[in-house]
């Protein structure tokens, strides 16, 4: 699984902003041909981000390159999919998930574009945006309906509209679909990404509202603004403190546990049995994967 502290989002149209796309160290960069992209302009869109593919994005500092593409639905998918398939892509985020079988015809679109274009086939991974009331519900038959699927993300803005509810910044009216998402992506084994975080001014706010994503089990941020990348990945990142202590876990259970057949130790007055060593090792794995994608970032 690739690391996805920050998922930042680039409408594919606009020059001035795609020619800066290269230069943004996040961890997935994301060129949009949705709702920030006007119909008209998909056209646009849709040839930006394929000449981005052929002439910049060696030159690109994230290690990772997504689209997010329209919905079925909306009958635009296939024409976004022809034009954007091509080596150098990533992956694909399917807006407006609704239920498993959108995400069974877009694995099968990507299989037959890989083997028509020379792409290692299975390897486009598919990222599933939850943002409706449908979406919410079918989250995991969505996300075990391929095993592309590497994540979800929670859409808020679109969700509170399909409820007919108003977005804010406490973000109250989400807690159920946010949790839900969460849980879901987990079960399915994929990586939970939080809903972007509108007020982006709100720095206080923003980092507040991602610690309450982080735990809820979410494990990164789609990003509409660059001032978030910075502390989206010291949040998303274990601490000095929690690797220490995870290294410390791991030290005394495996010499003073398993090795002396005991099933529980003491470290720090605290007690520690199977579930608090596998936690600590779990963190330390998710260090190590930092670790490996922050070396492939370009600096």
């Amino acid at each position: 699984m690739p690391v996805m502290r920050s998922v930042f989002y680039v409408p594919s149209n606009n020059e001035k902003l795609m020619s800066k796309a290269p230069t943004i160290a996040c961890d997935i960069l994301t060129l949009d041909l949705e709702d920030s992209v006007p119909p008209a302009e998909k056209p646009k869109g849709r040839e930006m981000i394929k000449q981005y593919l052929e002439t910049t994005r060696e030159e690109q500092v994230s290690p990772n390159l997504y689209v997010r593409i329209n919905n079925w639905e909306t009958q635009m998918t296939n024409d976004d999919l022809e034009a954007i398939v091509y080596p150098g892509l990533n992956g694909v985020c399917l807006a407006k998930c609704g239920e498993p079988d959108n995400v069974k015809r877009l694995d099968w679109k990507l299989e037959e574009l890989e083997q028509r274009r020379g792409i290692e086939p299975g390897s486009i991974a598919i990222q599933l945006l939850i943002e409706t009331a449908k979406g919410v519900i079918n989250a995991y038959p969505s996300a075990t309906a391929s095993k592309r699927v590497n994540s979800l993300i929670f859409g808020a803005v679109d969700y509170t509209k399909d409820m007919r509810v108003t977005l804010t910044s406490e973000g109250w009216e989400q807690t159920y679909a946010r949790f839900h998402t969460a849980v879901a992506a987990r079960a399915a084994g994929c990586i939970a990404i939080d809903c972007p975080f509108v007020d982006f001014k709100n720095v206080e706010a923003f980092e507040k509202s991602t610690r309450e994503g982080r735990q809820m089990g979410y494990e990164g941020r789609m990003l509409i603004h660059p001032n978030q990348i910075e502390p989206s990945h010291k949040i998303y990142t274990p601490s000095s403190e929690e690797v220490e202590w995870a290294e410390g876990v791991k030290k005394v259970f495996e010499e003073e546990g398993i090795a002396k057949g005991s099933a529980a130790v003491s470290y720090k007055g605290k007690m520690v049995d199977t579930p608090v060593y596998e936690n600590a090792l779990t963190i330390l794995r998710i260090m190590e994967e930092i670790k490996a994608a922050e070396a492939k970032i370009k600096k």
